[in-house]
């Protein structure tokens, strides 16, 4: 059975919606899952004045937090994290920035990796960040197995880095049908190239 962690960021909910719907199909496609979400840098009086934000900070504050061991632990990791100005989150970035001595060791090599991001506008800098985690990873020396355009569905979400969702205001804590789709597609995928690769 491929052992999946799902490691992620999520300011005002979306990531979280999207982590859980990663953490089913994964399960629906026979995975052991393990869902992780990066601790919160931010002091919470910073973002008081944004409800959904702080309404996702309750909401996961008490439950297990990302550390590298979770890496470690799996076959197969997909990440998710916000775009901020084309790259990952500050506190996606430091949960990375953690994890020197367990790549300086090796125990990050040979995985199956993957991602999803959000934005709040279209074009505003999905590919980007997931291009960069990507250079990340092969840092680590992960096997990074996108979805490319493998189903006709990537033809309607229009990502074959990843998966990518447009967040705004007004679908807080949604996802659309053809990112929903998308989520089940790279789950399924991943476990499946995962579940090869132990055989070899």
């Amino acid at each position: 059975m491929t052992k999946l962690a799902i490691i992620y960021y999520s300011a005002t909910g979306h990531g979280t919606t999207m982590a859980r719907r990663v953490a089913a199909a994964a399960e629906s496609a026979g995975a052991e899952v393990r869902v992780r979400h990066v601790a919160e840098t931010r002091d919470p009086e910073s973002f008081a004045q944004n409800p959904a934000w702080t309404a996702n900070y309750e909401a996961t504050k008490d439950l297990p937090v990302a550390t590298g061991e979770d890496i470690v632990w799996a076959d197969a990791v997909i990440f998710g994290s916000p775009t901020r100005f084309g790259s990952t989150t500050s506190q996606f970035q430091t949960f990375m920035d953690s994890l020197g001595r367990l790549w300086a060791e090796g125990k990050l090599a040979d995985k199956v990796y993957a991602a999803w991001t959000s934005t709040e506008s279209p074009h505003g800098g999905q590919e980007t960040t997931l291009m960069g985690l990507y250079v990340s990873l092969m840092h680590f020396g992960g096997i990074i197995v996108p979805p490319g355009y493998t189903d006709h569905l990537k033809f309607v979400d229009g990502n074959p880095y990843g998966v990518s969702l447009v967040a705004t205001r007004d679908n807080i804590n949604g996802i659309d049908d053809a990112t929903a789709n998308a989520l089940d597609h790279l789950a399924h995928r991943v476990v499946t190239v995962a579940g090869r690769l132990a055989t070899l």
